[in-house]
């Protein structure tokens, strides 16, 4: 059985994603620098991967 607090790490890595998408949403549109964009943008692929982890633990952990 999963630990409760586990269960928060899964909306704070949501939250997260967002987030990057956003600040280089804004870039973007704002005519930012080109590298701060790219930058945001494998910021944004590695919060989707941890959030892609957790909650494929969690799915795991729970059927079990």
């Amino acid at each position: 059985m999963l630990h409760w607090s586990i269960y928060l790490f899964i909306p704070v890595a949501l939250a997260l994603v967002a987030g990057v998408l956003f600040l280089g949403l804004f870039n973007f549109a704002s005519g930012g620098s080109p590298q701060r964009s790219q930058r945001l943008m494998q910021l944004r692929v590695l919060f989707q991967f941890l959030a892609l982890v957790l909650v494929m633990i969690t799915i795991l952990a729970m059927g079990r």
